[in-house]
């Protein structure tokens, strides 16, 4: 992103927002490895089709999905792949901030039950 122009960072930044709505989520993790329609997604997402719908459109809107009508019927697959890449990346260093927070987390707990223990022996 070094240099990029305001324009073009006010870009970035709408894509990085489209992503930032577990739904949207949901949604292209559904879409990994099967094309389906919005009956399809708003079933195994638990959310109204309208509303799929909607989520849907921004995400084709921005290219992450592409729609293809089918007689009736509208199907909707992954139009950009590498955002399951930039997904990946994601979860996995929110995985290691989770496993540093865990290890801290438990260096705290037998500081605080030794100085427990020890405040229990004194006044024993």
């Amino acid at each position: 992103m070094e240099g990029m122009p305001p324009e073009a960072l006010e870009q970035v930044a709408a894509y990085f927002q489209v992503l930032s709505e577990p739904t949207r989520l949901q949604i292209l993790n559904l879409l990994r490895g099967h094309e389906r329609n919005v009956g399809e997604l708003a079933r195994l997402c638990g959310f109204t089709a309208a509303n799929v719908s909607r989520h849907l459109a921004l995400l084709t809107q921005h290219g992450l999905v592409e729609r293809e009508n089918r007689g009736t019927a509208v199907y909707y697959r992954i139009g950009d792949p590498s955002v399951y890449a930039l997904c990946d990346l994601v979860c996995a260093n929110i995985g290691r901030q989770l496993g540093r927070v865990a290890v801290s987390q438990r260096v705290f707990e037998r500081a605080a039950t030794r100085r427990s223990r020890a405040v229990t022996r004194r006044r024993a």
